[in-house]
């Protein structure tokens, strides 16, 4: 029997409160550290990392060991630009199969709660500009249609100062359309004189997070590991494939939703 790809969102969806029902910061990181490129800024907003308009407080035992990017400032909103998916149990399976596999190497590795591509770094937006930010990004991301991509290559990924490690999906086909979307994100972040996206971006899904630089550990026979059993799952040519079918902002506690057509 054919299963459903990764993503799927129907329209009463769509329909969540502004306080955070659904939580949409988690990580996307930079180019994988295998790549032999210079590791990149990760954005804030990551699993349990409170947002600006909610503490004031830098301190980093309150926060699983985290260090805020930048400090926090009243009338400043995280903002971040991304692809929300939604999960099928046979995709859990999966990811419990990862998890469970590579916690052999770093104990300490945690599963994201749930997942989604970049399309932005995590930026900083005074709340005066949510409107017409949100308004620019309603109009360039108008004309674009769905699309499918395929996230089925697994990678290590560090954050700009090596306080966290990521395991992810690499997308392996869908980077045009990817790239498509992001130069029009892109073009709204200049707008408002916002830092654009990494300029050699590895799109992926992020899998599993843990505190400190724990790259060493995860690649090698471990990611070769991993992507066997990634390769060798049920379905996983399908379980992989993910539509896309909106755009989604998160500023602060708000969400912003883009359908694409």
């Amino acid at each position: 029997a054919m299963r459903a790809a990764l993503v799927g969102y129907s329209s009463s969806e769509e329909e969540e409160d502004e306080d955070g029902g659904r939580r949409g910061g988690g990580a996307q990181g930079p180019p994988p550290a295998s790549a032999g490129r210079p590791r990149l800024p990760v954005p804030a907003g990551l699993p349990g990392d409170p947002e600006p308009e909610e503490t004031v407080s830098n301190d980093s035992s309150l926060h699983g060991g985290r260090v805020r990017r930048f400090p926090h400032e009243r009338g400043s909103w995280a903002t971040h630009v991304y692809l929300p998916c939604r999960v099928q149990e046979e995709f859990l399976e999966l990811l419990e199969l990862l998890v469970s596999r590579a916690r052999t190497y770093v104990a300490s590795l945690a599963a994201m709660e749930e997942f989604h591509l970049s399309l932005s770094q995590c930026v900083v937006l005074r709340y005066h500009w949510i409107d017409p930010f949100v308004r620019s990004l309603k109009e360039r991301l108008a004309p674009f249609h769905r699309f499918f991509c395929v996230a089925d290559q697994v990678k290590v990924y560090t954050n700009e100062n090596k306080t966290r490690t990521f395991i992810g999906l690499e997308v392996s086909a869908g980077h045009f359309q990817l790239l498509e979307l992001v130069s029009e994100v892109d073009r709204v972040l200049e707008e408002f004189d916002l830092p654009t996206f990494y300029k050699d971006p590895s799109f992926h899904i992020s899998l599993a997070w843990c505190v400190g630089d724990m790259s060493g550990r995860l690649e090698g026979q471990c990611l070769r590991e991993l992507q066997d059993i990634v390769d060798g799952f049920e379905d996983a040519a399908l379980l992989l494939r993910v539509q896309w079918d909106q755009v989604r902002c998160k500023s602060g506690n708000k969400y912003f939703y883009f359908p694409l057509r």
